[in-house]
C-alpha cells in the first residue's frame, strides 16, 4: 500500500517533445534567464554522476544524502529541483519543510538496485526471518533505497547508512542485536562486514524472488549477516578481468573502487570507498601518479577532465554511464524549471506523513551514530 500512496500523491508528466528541438545554447540561456529571475527561491542540487550539462547549473554537487541535506538546510528555496534519482528526491522532500516543493525533472529516473527491494518482499521476508531467527534481527538499509523501506526500518529499530558510515553503523547495529539484514545492497553489505571480521561463511543471502535464505554450510544459527539481494547494475560491471589488464599493462597505477563492487573485486583493489572518499583521494594525489577508478563514468570523466596532472582511467573502458541517472538531462531541466516559471508544477514528489515519519526515524538513528 506504501508505494501505491506514494505514486498517488506524484503527479506524473511526460516532457513535450519540442524540448528535442531546441539548441544547447537556446536551453542554457533558458536555464540561467530562469535561475537569475528565481533567486534564492529556486534550488538545483545535483548528483555526482549527473551529465555536465546538468551539473554546470547545480547550486551544490554531492552524494545523495549530503544533497538532501543541503536542501533541508536551504529555507530559503521554495522550490528544489533535484537533478539525481528517485530516491534522493523522496529523501529531500522528508527533510525539507512542508512549504517547500522538490520536484524531478523526469519521474523515469531511478534507481535499479533501490528498486531491487520493494515493501511487500521486505515484508514477507521479515516475517519468514523472524520465524527462523527469532527477534535476533535488526534492520539496516543503505540511503539508496525507497522511502518505504527506510520507514520499514525505521519501525524495526534499525538505521540508514550511507558508503561513507557503513562500517560505524554495522559496529553499532551489532551492539543493538545479534544479526543484521542489510538492504538492498548485498556488495556494500558483505563488502562493510567482512572489513570488520565477519567471515565470509557466516554470512547469508536472502533472495527476494524465490523468498529463501541462500548460504554455504549447515548450522543456520551460525548466521550473523543477512544480504539482501540486490547490487548496482554500474558497480557490479567491474571485474577482476578488469583488475587483472591493470595490473599486467600498468602495474605502477592504483586501482581504486566504490564498495558497491563486488567483494572479489574490492579485495584485489588497492583502495575502495565513498564517492567522496575517491574524489578526496584524487584531489590529494601527487602529480604524475596514476589512477584506474572503478565508480559511474560521468564522475570519472569529470575527474579526468579536472586532474590533467595525473594519469586516470576507468578501470572497465567499456563502462557506460548511469543510465537512469542521465534521464535527467538538460532538455528536462529545462522543462522543470518553465513549468515553474509558468506556475505549472510537473513530477512533483510527496511522500505520504506516515512513511515520512518512520523513515526519518531510521535517518535520524544514523545521524546520532556517526
Amino acid at each position: 500500500m506504501e508505494l501505491l500512496d506514494i505514486l498517488e500523491h506524484e503527479k506524473k508528466e511526460m516532457m513535450p517533445e519540442s524540448y528535442k528541438n531546441l539548441t544547447t545554447a537556446e536551453m542554457e540561456r533558458r536555464v540561467k534567464e530562469i535561475k537569475e529571475k528565481f533567486g534564492s527561491k529556486l534550488y538545483i542540487p545535483g548528483h555526482h554522476y549527473q551529465k555536465d550539462e546538468v551539473v554546470q547549473f547545480s547550486d551544490v554537487t554531492g552524494d545523495s544524502l549530503q544533497l538532501a541535506q543541503a536542501a533541508a538546510l536551504n529555507k530559503e528555496a521554495e522550490y528544489i529541483v533535484f537533478c539525481g534519482v528517485h530516491f534522493m528526491a523522496e529523501t529531500a522532500d522528508m527533510l525539507t519543510s512542508e512549504n517547500q516543493k522538490v520536484i524531478l525533472p523526469d519521474m523515469r529516473a531511478g534507481c535499479s538496485m533501490a528498486d531491487m527491494a520493494d515493501i511487500d518482499q521486505t515484508d514477507r521476508a521479515w516475517e519468514k526471518l523472524q520465524i527462523v531467527f527469532g527477534d535476533t534481527i535488526l534492520p539496516l538499509t543503505y540511503v539508496n533505497s525507497t522511502a518505504a523501506i527506510k520507514a520499514f526500518v525505521g519501525k524495526n529499530g534499525g538505521a540508514t547508512v550511507t558508503s561513507s558510515n557503513a562500517k560505524k553503523m554495522l559496529e553499532w547495529a551489532f551492539t543493538q542485536k545479534q544479526r543484521i539484514l542489510f538492504l538492498p545492497d548485498q556488495h556494500l553489505g558483505r563488502n562493510t562486514a567482512y572489513d570488520l571480521g565477519v567471515p565470509l561463511d557466516k554470512m547469508a543471502i536472502w533472495n527476494p524472488i524465490t523468498n529463501e535464505l541462500e548460504y554455504d554450510g549447515n548450522n543456520v544459527e551460525e548466521i550473523v549477516v543477512i544480504l539482501w539481494k540486490g547490487h548496482c547494475s554500474v558497480h557490479e560491471n567491474f571485474t577482476v578481468k578488469n583488475i587483472e589488464h591493470i595490473r599486467k599493462t600498468e602495474p605502477d597505477m592504483n586501482i581504486i573502487v566504490h564498495p558497491e563492487c563486488s567483494r572479489e573485486v574490492v579485495g584485489l583493489s588497492d583502495y575502495a570507498g565513498s564517492t567522496k572518499y575517491i574524489i578526496d583521494m584524487i584531489e590529494a594525489a601527487e602529480p604524475g601518479t596514476k589512477w584506474a577508478i572503478g565508480t559511474e563514468m560521468n564522475l570519472v570523466n569529470r575527474l579526468i577532465q579536472n586532474h590533467s596532472d595525473k594519469k586516470i582511467v576507468s578501470l572497465n573502458p567499456f563502462m557506460c554511464p548511469c543510465l537512469t541517472m542521465n534521464r535527467i538531462d538538460l532538455p528536462h531541466l529545462l522543462w522543470s524549471l518553465e513549468g515553474l516559471e509558468k506556475e505549472e508544477i510537473s513530477n512533483q514528489i510527496i511522500v505520504p506523513e506516515h512513511i515520512t515519519k518512520d523513515a526519518v526515524l531510521a535517518l535520524d538513528r544514523m545521524l546520532a551514530n556517526v
